[in-house]
């Protein structure tokens, strides 16, 4: 009772702030998606990434060793899900990459922080910047065929990971000033990011609801074992472990819809994905967080 208890506490906020967003839509009120999303992705969670690195008091070693589980975790992914893609006769364009990235920003990052405190939120966050990158360079060349590396490389996600790093490898930090103003920016990406994935549910519209809950079922089973394996692999703590699991086993993210649209990928077919994926997470989600907490 009390596991069930704490298991709920850490992932009630998480689903209520996008319940928020999915009722503020459907009462018909104004939602610029577009304007958040970039606001979002521009200046918020790049600080957040910047100063979480920046502050955390975890083992320089401890986090690369979880950024190459990581990258591992990822190519495990990556192998397992193009058979699983091939031997379905599924299109590889429209389903590998939404199987293998999650969604470990708008979800992700708020279970870490509300499960395992800021060690976790430092740690999600490694994870999330390995998967950023990993999904702005091999995640678009899936979809579209091809990945332009300066746009890449002017994502002031990778910018901000990039010099988080250095600065932690070095110890540095910013002078107070700016560390408060950067903390504040930060804190605007959480709740921002859970409500617009709300916002974005409600706006949806999905196709092939069986097959992707098929999917959605073989998603989160293979990126527990994987995630699992790999933490095992490469003698990660207890928190580093649950972390990274959490993170591969977050549902699709509404950025595989966005980029299966931009690219001419089947989006009716990613956003079904998109849509089952999320609704099972509010079970998956707190089974896995019950296996570490």
């Amino acid at each position: 009772m009390n596991l069930a208890l704490t298991v709920l506490e850490i992932v009630a906020p998480v689903f209520i702030l996008a319940a928020i967003g999915f009722i503020w839509v459907k009462l018909g009120f104004e939602y610029r998606i577009e304007f958040i999303t970039r606001l979002a992705m521009t200046l918020s969670v790049p600080a957040l990434i910047f100063t979480a690195l920046m502050k955390t008091e975890i083992d320089p070693a401890a986090l690369t060793a979880l950024s190459l589980a990581a990258l591992v975790g990822y190519a495990a992914l990556t192998l397992v899900f193009f058979l699983i893609v091939k031997l379905a006769k599924l299109n590889t364009r429209t389903f590998l990459a939404p199987l293998i990235f999650g969604n470990t920003g708008n979800l992700g990052l708020p279970l870490a922080l509300f499960a395992f405190g800021d060690a976790g939120l430092g740690y999600a966050v490694v994870v999330f910047a390995v998967m950023a990158i990993l999904s702005f360079t091999f995640g678009i060349y899936l979809v579209a065929g091809g990945a332009n590396l300066k746009t890449i490389a002017k994502e002031p996600l990778v910018f901000a990971t990039l010099l988080g790093a250095v600065f932690l490898a070095m110890g540095w930090e910013t002078p107070t000033f700016l560390t408060n103003a950067l903390d504040l920016v930060g804190q605007i990406a959480i709740p921002v990011m859970l409500i617009t994935l709300g916002v974005a549910m409600a706006r949806l519209h999905p196709q092939g609801l069986g097959r992707a809950l098929i999917l959605a079922i073989v998603k989160v089973a293979v990126s527990v074992g994987i995630g699992w394996v790999t933490a095992q692999a490469f003698d990660l703590d207890p928190t580093a472990m649950a972390v990274l699991t959490v993170q591969l086993a977050t549902p699709v993210a509404v950025t595989s819809y966005m980029l299966a649209e931009k690219y001419g990928a089947d989006s009716d077919s990613v956003a079904g994905l998109v849509v089952v994926s999320t609704v099972l997470s509010v079970i998956a989600l707190p089974l896995t967080l019950a296996l570490f907490v």
